[in-house]
């Protein structure tokens, strides 16, 4: 395995972005984000790449964004935390804003920011065994892209953002409709690649521009300006202190990461 934080390839029309942080779970980093992102501007300009495949090497698709990192860029007041969270926005949305449709292979653990990334793929294809969550509000945070209520309606969406619930089932993460399709883990990478290359052979003029249909469709019902709005909203939540946040960061300085998710669970143990 490479010491890249992005493994890339293509093959017959299919472009691949794996990401490989497998130690910490695929937790994306600004470093992982950048990279990313010049990835996926690659692949928009290359014309033989016509649907992009998302997935994650090791045990877990992605636990998020990286705890670790966040706590040692210290951030304070709201320019710096918009600059910070633009990066994760624009990291989210790139796989909306893709010329060409975007699947996510998810497995594992798909949660906080890596559950909006997978939000904002046009197809998810999940593991059977995936477990789904939006922990954020549990240690003060708050959702980057708000692209739930668009894709579960504003029931689900408030109960899961509202709760943090981290532990979802990939069952339920089905029926509520943000995930396509379930499969067993061991044939989540073919089933994807099976559906990519379904969509590589019709004529990639319409797919594309059926995408930009769809994507169009929302933005005339709101959805930019939701998200900008969402944005700001996220940007207040994470300048403005709360005793969740600076207790959680107190316990991630003096005893580590593990030690204030570990504070953050027992206040929800049942």
């Amino acid at each position: 395995m490479s010491d890249a934080l992005i493994e890339t390839d293509t093959a017959d029309g299919i472009g691949y972005i794996r990401f490989n942080r497998p130690r910490q779970l695929n937790a994306f980093n600004n470093e992982l984000m950048r990279e990313f992102l010049a990835a996926m501007k690659r692949f928009d300009a290359d014309q033989n790449v016509r649907v992009i495949i998302v997935s994650g090497n090791g045990r877990a698709f992605s636990a998020g964004f990286d705890l670790k990192a966040a706590a040692e860029r210290q951030l304070s007041g709201h320019d710096e935390w918009r600059g910070q969270l633009e990066l994760q926005f624009d990291f989210i949305i790139s796989l909306w804003d893709a010329r060409v449709p975007t699947i996510a292979a998810v497995h594992g653990y798909c949660l906080a920011g890596a559950l909006e990334l997978s939000l904002a793929a046009d197809i998810t294809i999940a593991a059977d065994d995936c477990l789904f969550g939006e922990p954020e509000v549990r240690f003060g945070s708050g959702a980057v892209a708000m692209l739930f209520p668009w894709v579960t309606g504003p029931k689900a969406a408030k109960e899961l953002l509202f709760t943090g619930e981290d532990r979802m089932p990939a069952e339920r993460a089905y029926r509520l409709g943000f995930v396509n399709r379930l499969v067993p883990a061991d044939q989540l990478l073919a089933e994807a690649e099976r559906t990519a290359r379904t969509i590589a052979k019709a004529s990639p003029a319409s797919v594309q521009k059926t995408k930009r249909a769809v994507n169009r469709a929302y933005d005339i019902m709101g959805l930019r300006s939701a998200l900008a709005a969402g944005l700001d909203i996220d940007v207040d939540i994470n300048a403005t202190p709360s005793f969740e946040k600076q207790e959680f960061a107190r316990i991630r300085k003096e005893q580590g990461v593990k030690a204030a998710i570990a504070w953050r669970d027992a206040r929800f143990a049942e």
